[in-house]
């Protein structure tokens, strides 16, 4: 305590991260957590201990999400594991994502859960679905949620192993649970883990759950908890194959023309789950639709330390390498990649001289609502005066393609905030506004019923989608769903097959007859303590010194969405975010947001050419706004990098 306080004094150690160490200490019974700090302390690790340290895991609107490893690994972490091998216990700090915080979260989410249950399923025990992917730690912390709340007298539907993160909203919505925990870090790095919570509707939590649950977790003073008596705990339910068949089922529904199956015998698929939880479905579901496919060996393994890919995310072009690499060898037309927890699909498509081409997640999910919209006005299953209840749902940050797409046709689309649950939020609200046949649940409704109703008195909901390369075509999920991303694409590229089209081919028939648009997102990363305190200041810069010329351009509009007051195309308002977009003379803007999730903020930039209406563009002429607009956006990011460099130094 003398070397801390000392620290302090010089300057090495700051006052916040002394003082939740001594609060960690004077709390913890595990020995762990002193012989960790006595470690760092003797190494004179400050800056490690300011990681760990500078403040308490904050329990957000999207639960928590921190470093499970960390930087420097201390002997007492790593315990009996091989050295080079994951630690034996998770990394020791207020600020890690660790037991000490993963009880904290579950405390407060049980809490909360049983005061809701008591005012409104008062006859029956809450439980809590828990689930979780293939990260370090992630089973133990899984297993230890479940303990912490049986011990605290609420049931547990726990996963027999790993499992993806859609699958989580499904089984809360499928057993009636009052709320649901995933233990994943998404597509992070390997170092990071996290707690993602939701509620009864199977959507991530928001308002007023979440400022509910955040003030539970907040108001505890400590992480331990004293157990109810046996005849007052929950019992716990282990969830495996028999949900999966039932959530397969409902996957195969949401293919709109089966008979295009017939042409999908001509594709080849190479597919990677990047070491995660995708190869569980996906796999399945694309033998039981007939796909001919083939996996990265090296890849199938489940590993939270993702050994064959720097990050294991499919939006970034290298984690999709060995798969591309598999494809060409064996002259497959498609690879398709999902990230750890299998929320998220990233997709290589062969074009017309035989290459490889990666597609962005914008692209992906313009292709899927065109085909979506379309092929549901050919059916008939969008007609009429009902049609304009069909809604598209994306963020704020996805390309306004979808938005020119769903115009075209008459259709609804809704701009939300980023974050799925603000997309799942929207299928609640249009869910509730179903009048049910007496005794009817909703869930009991076969897609054909639940359409009709939803056209007829609420919102029928098409598809939905955000550019981080998250997509949803059926609301049985309340979250984005890399398994359901999967069978929609193989039948997208099935069609194109049909018409004797590459997808890059079907991607330029939209532009030709939507207009071209080009996004580019850039994300700066910046970690640890310092790093947060030059994010939270590039941030607030531009809602303190908004820009009023950019690049040569006249600022047109700044939407400032942390203190402006908007409302929705629905007339529902949006809640407050960080996030500013800015609106240029010449046609471009750009947003910049933190993440919510990750060290870094994020820079998205957009052009858009429409094209006019009745006047498709000809193939020369997308050609040319393709250069064009490339060109443009390269001049938007040299400019705010230069920006960026004098705001940080003001």
């Amino acid at each position: 305590m003398d070397s801390i306080d000392s620290a302090v004094a010089n300057g090495k150690l700051l006052q916040s991260s002394a003082e939740n160490i001594h609060r960690l200490l004077e709390s913890s019974q595990d020995p762990i957590d002193r012989a960790a700090v006595d470690e760092l302390v003797a190494g004179e690790q400050w800056e490690e201990l300011n990681d760990r340290f500078f403040k308490t895991l904050a329990f957000g609107t999207g639960g928590l999400r921190s470093r499970t490893v960390g930087r420097v690994v201390t002997r007492a972490e790593q315990g009996e594991a091989p050295e080079g091998s994951r630690p034996q216990f998770p990394c020791v700090g207020t600020n890690g994502m660790n037991y000490y915080n993963v009880s904290r979260a579950t405390q407060g989410l049980v809490a909360y859960v049983k005061q809701w249950a008591a005012a409104h399923e008062p006859d029956g025990r809450p439980s809590i679905a828990i689930s979780h992917d293939t990260r370090h730690f992630s089973r133990e912390f899984a297993e230890f949620c479940a303990k912490v709340c049986t011990e605290l007298g609420v049931d547990a539907y726990l996963v027999e192993s790993c499992r993806a993160t859609p699958q989580v909203s499904f089984a809360v919505r499928h057993h009636g649970c009052t709320a649901g925990v995933m233990l994943t870090a998404s597509h992070n790095p390997a170092h990071d883990n996290g707690y993602k919570v939701y509620f009864n509707d199977g959507a991530q939590i928001v308002e007023p759950h979440a400022s509910g649950i955040v003030a539970e977790v907040n108001a505890l003073t400590t992480a331990t908890y004293e157990a109810l008596p046996k005849e007052e705990q929950g019992k716990v339910t282990l969830l495996g194959k028999d949900l999966d068949a039932i959530y397969m089922d409902r996957l195969e529904t949401l293919m709109l023309q089966p008979a295009l199956l017939d042409k999908a015998k001509a594709l080849k698929v190479v597919f990677t789950n990047l070491h995660g939880t995708g190869g569980i479905i996906v796999t399945q579901m694309l033998e039981r639709l007939g796909f001919t496919f083939l996996t990265v060996p090296e890849q199938d393994v489940q590993d939270g330390d993702f050994p064959t890919v720097k990050s294991p995310n499919p939006e970034n072009p290298p984690a999709l390498a060995m798969a591309i690499d598999l494809a060409m060898r064996e002259g497959a037309d498609i690879v398709i990649g999902t990230d750890p927890d299998c929320d998220r699909m990233g997709v290589a498509v062969k074009d017309q001289r035989g290459e490889m081409v990666l597609l962005t997640g914008n692209q992906i999910g313009s292709l899927l609502a065109y085909y979506r919209i379309s092929t549901m006005m050919d059916l008939g299953m969008l007609e009429g005066s009902t049609k304009a209840n069909g809604t598209l749902v994306k963020t704020f940050v996805t390309t306004n393609l979808q938005t020119q797409i769903a115009k075209h046709y008459g259709v609804g689309c809704v701009n939300t905030l980023t974050g799925f649950k603000y997309i799942g939020q929207k299928l609640t609200k249009y869910e509730r506004a179903v009048p049910l046949p007496e005794g009817t649940c909703y869930g009991d409704l076969s897609e054909d019923e639940s359409r009709a109703l939803r056209l007829q008195h609420s919102k029928f909901f098409i598809f939905g989608g955000e550019e981080s390369y998250g997509y949803l075509g059926g609301d049985f999920i309340r979250d984005k769903d890399g398994n359901a991303a999967v069978v929609m694409f193989c039948e997208l590229a099935a069609y194109a097959v049909s018409r004797g089209l590459t997808l890059p081919e079907l991607m330029d028939e939209v532009y030709q007859k939507f207009g071209y648009y080009l996004e580019n997102l850039k994300s700066i990363v910046m970690e640890g303590a310092e790093g947060a305190g030059k994010i939270q200041k590039l941030a607030t810069s531009y809602t303190q010194q908004p820009p009023t010329e950019v690049d040569g351009s006249a600022v047109t509009a700044v939407r400032n969405f942390a203190e402006d007051d908007f409302i929705d195309e629905e007339g529902d308002p949006i809640p407050k975010e960080k996030m500013i977009i800015v609106d240029l003379a010449d046609g471009r803007s750009f947003a910049v947001r933190p993440s919510g999730t990750e060290p870094k903020i994020k820079y998205y930039l957009f052009s858009q050419n429409p094209a006019p209406a009745g006047e498709p563009f000809t193939p020369e002429q997308v050609e040319q706004l393709k250069q064009d607009a490339a060109q443009q956006l390269d001049s938007l990011w040299a400019y705010l990098e230069k920006d960026i460099d004098v705001r940080l130094s003001a």
